[in-house]
């Protein structure tokens, strides 16, 4: 019994070691099933992510449930993810820093979402992306830079979305390495710009898929999917009946399937004016005649002018004829207005409706130039210069006299005359002598002239104010009245007579 008592002791503290040595349970979210790498937390209308994640998972499958956002940083948690399924959420849009830390993902499905936009920041963190899933959302712009730094993609989904337009510019780089497929299906695409896909690799127009779009009917599109049927192309060959083209903007419906029907195309030509409309200027009022390049031979040919403002116009014109179409195809407007500017498009149609080629003609009305603009900028700015230089000089040379009479040269040592007959005398100067009997300043002195008080041989004597008390000082001012003007003198020196 004694023995025993140690045993038992032993075997309490190896049960204890053994207890702290045991690693924690891996617990799985209560709305997930959980295996060896798969976590599936699938239709339980989850509006956030459950946790906690198992760090073990590398397929993660979020799909059918209410989420809204993804918070920054959240797979951080999950550093061995390969496989993300998200599709059917209510996800708006992405934070900045939404699938960061997961730069070992390389599916990424978030289908069936209500995504707007494609930002540049949305799956640039995505280094090993190959293939992203972005089908059927509401996406009507995808940044120029989306796809820029996802050097492994492989396969990009965007059918049936919004799209009006797509910068294949931006996937010319991926095309190089290992972009294979390119779904732009179901869109509203109004163009596809046939230059930019000539640039890109030829192994991208295998895999680029165009049908089911309200693309513009043009002879270069039509001759590009002929070429890519002739190769064998997957884009082409499996929908084949789905591509279509549409020949007036202003009946949505009016979708024509271009490849199945290639005889209505069999005449099209890649020239310049099925690329650049030819300019027409004309003049408000003046008569324009614009003639369709399209011409057939065939007598059974119709024609159809397409105006700016996505109206049909047909033989043989509108109701008061002043926009006529002739059987030849030729266009003519009797008096172009200003509403009358913009890109005229011609179809000519063989029976039965066999689309030819198309021209493009961009007519611009503008108002006559008046004729006072005939004059040459560069004449008129020198005139200006040279009456400009004459007016200096006449004002400098040429300064007119305001009194004719005191024009007169004066005669010598006489001084500085004016018109007044009584005028202020300010001198700054303090006078030769200087009598205590002054009542004037020492700085400044006023002499005021005073009316006549006698005439003597002609002469005009004038008495003087009290700064000059003593008649018979030698500083009286004596002023001319016969041929001379009587004036003031300014001066800034004494005064001798």
């Amino acid at each position: 019994m004694v023995a025993a008592g140690p045993l038992w002791l032993l075997l309490l503290l190896q049960l204890c070691a053994h207890g702290r040595a045991s690693p924690p349970a891996r617990r799985c979210p209560a709305a997930c099933i959980c295996t060896s790498d798969l976590l599936s937390c699938s239709r339980q209308t989850l509006q956030r992510v459950p946790g906690p994640l198992p760090p073990t998972a590398t397929t993660l499958d979020l799909s059918h449930n209410a989420l809204t956002q993804l918070h920054d940083r959240w797979l951080a948690a999950l550093p061995h993810l390969e496989a993300l399924h998200m599709s059917h959420n209510q996800i708006r849009e992405l934070s900045p820093r939404a699938f960061h830390n997961a730069s070992y993902l390389r599916h990424l499905d978030m289908s069936s979402n209500r995504l707007h936009a494609v930002e540049t920041h949305y799956f640039e963190a995505l280094v090993s992306l190959e293939e992203l899933l972005l089908y059927n959302n509401r996406i009507a712009r995808v940044a120029e830079n989306a796809f820029a730094k996802l050097s492994g993609l492989r396969k990009v989904y965007l059918s049936w979305n919004n799209l009006t337009t797509f910068p294949f510019r931006s996937v010319q780089g991926l095309g190089n390495y290992s972009l294979r497929t390119l779904d732009l299906s179901s869109n509203s695409l109004s163009s596809i710009p046939v230059e930019e896909l000539a640039a890109l690799p030829e192994n991208i127009g295998n895999g680029l898929y165009l049908h089911n779009n309200p693309v513009r009917c043009s002879c270069p599109l039509y001759l590009m999917l002929q070429r890519w049927k002739q190769r064998g192309f997957s884009s082409v060959k499996d929908f084949f009946e789905e591509h279509t083209c549409k020949v007036s903007d202003t009946v949505p419906r009016s979708l024509i399937k271009f490849l199945k029907y290639s005889h209505m195309f069999e005449n099209c030509s890649a020239g310049p004016e099925d690329v650049h409309p030819v300019p027409f200027p004309v003049t408000v009022g003046q008569a324009l005649l614009l003639t369709c390049n399209a011409s057939l031979p065939d007598v059974l040919t119709t024609y159809m002018w397409i105006s700016p403002h996505h109206e049909p116009i047909r033989h043989p014109g509108n109701s008061n004829r002043s926009v006529e179409v002739y059987r030849n195809g030729s266009l003519k407007i009797a008096a172009a207005k200003p509403w009358h500017s913009g890109v005229y498009v011609c179809l000519a149609i063989s029976s039965p409706r066999n689309f030819s080629r198309m021209c493009e003609v961009n007519v611009t009305v503008h108002y006559p130039k008046p004729d006072g603009e005939t004059f040459s900028t560069g004449l008129t700015t020198l005139l200006g210069c040279i009456v400009s230089l004459v007016l200096v000089l006449m004002y400098l040379y040429l300064t007119p006299c305001r009194c004719l009479p005191c024009c007169k040269k004066p005669a010598p040592l006489s001084p500085p005359q004016e018109c007044s007959a009584q005028s202020s005398i300010l001198s700054t100067t303090p006078p030769a002598t200087d009598g205590t009997s002054r009542k004037a300043s020492a700085n400044k002195h006023v002499v005021f002239l005073e009316p006549i008080r006698e005439a003597q041989n002609g002469k005009v004597r004038l008495a003087l104010g009290e700064d000059f008390p003593d008649p018979k000082n030698p500083k009286v001012l004596q002023l001319k009245s016969d041929s001379e003007s009587i004036s003031s003198v300014f001066s800034d020196t004494p005064i001798v007579s």
